[in-house]
């Protein structure tokens, strides 16, 4: 069954659970749901969907625009883009309140479920519920680490209605234990349960296979307690993470958590990259991958490559001489566009026109070229498109015209291999951190498609592929950062946690290239709070600030390193 046709399903039989922009309205009973027709596996669909592929509003202005951009994967700002890549270093109100509603606006699709599943409810049913703290996990995970302190104990509780903000230090706690929960209660059960009480298809994740959901909790759980470990306060990670070792995983590819994309489903439903790239027309909505994905395949003979990203289009191109800039200045600006061609490792002509502006000659589609992230708008006359990769057309295909879209990754193997790989380095337990890191590659490749012999050759010749014990967690932090490519809340959060890729994650500081904007070129460590938070429930948030700090981008989080 098609996942529109799941949709129309879920959205009929769970409009009382409908979103609300108000912690009053969905921290009522958002489920006053009966009849003998009403099966919880019409409700995961829309839980998974709403989460991890959002309408094309929230898609894009929080997934795109912060943080697969904050990720250092995707850069705006080329000559012919709308977007300075200074966009989102300075706070807007609007595309941080469509982040913020997004996020908030779940709550009653998650609460619906696990009032439905949970004790009392008019499906109850253990396994199904524990499938929902699974998910409450994981939204949680990516509505904290974008914002820090959030309600979360109170929240979806029927006598409060203006849920407190709990410490990232609490929400962490929770989320653990809540996995350990669904962990223990799928115990060996592999459904949900017989006939109507099976989530089964309409389980978009795993087609309603508990062990896998079991295998994605421990990974969750592994991943909580990797982020949390030395963070101020903590004192849960180290048996967590010992816990988790000990547990199940996800392993190969059919274990991969993905969201696939329906290819006719209206954006206004559920969005993909392709929405934004060919509904708004011409070259204005489109984007670039960074310099950073870009070279660090290129450099360590990543057969990834040509799977994220299409070569630059190149040509004759001229980097023109803006009438504000003097010549000191155009010679500045103009070397810092060659000195980027040069680290990709691009071959090029360059020749003068009778104005006296530097012509660049390229092979046409032959070279990738990433464009380095954060400049400014006055670099816009000299970020030719022609000189940049774009995305490989797999991941911006559009809808309904019968070609393959890459799925949204939720949690991928190679992620699960790769985080083993850091607890055994780290000393939490003994193992072969090189055979885990080295699966976490393989997994990697084949969630991409990469064929088997050009992973075989990988693997034996890139300098990439073996821990050496000289810069390993700096190793498996770049694998992990890669292998969420298009996945930007995870990427992000993993580059200020642990402080890799070190160029990325050390912020920019010449004013004359790139954009400052209100972190004055540090990196950014949150999203400001939406509106609605100071509107709907602002004293529970202002308590939250006298702790957490003041609600800019450059607070950093309990967990960050």
């Amino acid at each position: 069954m098609k996942v529109y046709n799941l949709l129309i399903i879920a959205l009929l039989l769970s409009l009382v659970g409908a979103c609300t922009d108000k912690f009053e309205e969905f921290n009522q009973d958002p489920s006053a749901i009966t009849g003998e027709n009403i099966e919880a596996k019409y409700f995961i669909t829309k839980a998974q969907v709403n989460l991890i592929a959002p309408n094309r509003y929230p898609y894009w202005r929080g997934q795109l625009i912060h943080a697969d951009r904050y990720a250092g994967q995707f850069c705006f700002g080329f000559n012919g883009s709308w977007w300075s890549d200074a966009l989102g270093y300075s706070y807007s109100g609007g595309y941080t309140n469509a982040t913020w509603d997004y996020f908030e606006g779940y709550t009653g699709t998650l609460v619906t479920y696990l009032q439905i599943t949970g004790e009392g409810g008019d499906r109850e049913n253990p396994l199904a519920y524990a499938v929902g703290l699974v998910m409450r996990s994981l939204y949680f995970m990516y509505f904290t680490d974008t914002f820090g302190e959030i309600p979360y104990s109170e929240t979806g509780s029927l006598d409060v209605l203006l849920p407190k903000f709990d410490t990232q230090k609490d929400i962490y706690s929770g989320m653990i234990t809540d996995l350990t929960l669904a962990i223990e209660t799928i115990g060996s059960a592999t459904t949900t349960g017989e006939l109507n009480e099976d989530l089964g298809e309409n389980d978009l994740f795993f087609g309603g296979d508990l062990q896998k959901w079991k295998a994605l909790a421990n990974t969750l759980k592994l991943r909580l307690a990797l982020r949390a470990n030395g963070a101020e306060g903590d004192n849960f990670s180290s048996p967590a993470i010992t816990e988790a070792m000990g547990g199940s995983f996800l392993e190969d590819f059919e274990d991969n958590a993905l969201l696939p994309k329906d290819n006719v489903i209206s954006q206004w439903n559920s969005a993909a990259y392709g929405d934004v790239w060919h509904n708004f027309g011409g070259y204005g909505s489109k984007w670039t991958v960074s310099k950073y994905v870009i070279n660090y395949l290129q450099d360590n003979a990543d057969p990834r490559l040509e799977k994220y990203a299409k070569p630059a289009p190149g040509g004759e191109i001229t980097i023109p001489q803006p009438e504000s800039d003097d010549d000191a200045l155009y010679a500045k600006r103009r070397d810092f566009i060659l000195a980027n061609l040069d680290e990709a490792g691009a071959v090029y002509t360059t020749s003068t026109n009778e104005n006296g502006e530097t012509v660049v000659t390229i092979d046409v589609d032959t070279y990738y070229i990433g464009q380095p992230p954060r400049l400014n708008g006055e670099m816009y006359d000299y970020n030719r498109r022609e000189f940049y990769s774009m995305p490989a057309d797999y991941i911006v295909a559009p809808k309904n015209e019968s070609v393959p879209i890459a799925p949204e990754v939720v949690v991928s193997s190679a992620d699960a291999y790769f985080m083993r790989a850091e607890a055994v380095v780290k000393g939490f337990v003994t193992g072969d951190a090189n055979a885990l890191y080295r699966s976490g590659l393989e997994q990697a490749m084949l969630l991409w498609g990469v064929a088997p012999d050009d992973i075989t050759t990988f693997l034996a010749d890139s300098p990439m592929a073996n821990l050496t014990g000289a810069n390993d967690e700096e190793m498996i932090a770049i694998q992990r950062w890669l292998i969420n490519y298009t996945e930007g809340f995870e990427a992000w959060a993993i580059v200020r946690d642990t402080g890799f890729p070190t160029e990325l994650a050390a912020g920019v500081d010449d004013p004359d290239i790139y954009g400052m904007g209100d972190l004055n070129g540090k990196y950014p460590q949150r999203m400001r709070y939406g509106t609605n938070a100071y509107t709907t429930n602002g004293d529970n948030l202002e308590e939250a600030l006298e702790r957490q700090g003041v609600d800019l981008q450059a607070t950093t989080l309990w967990w960050a390193k």
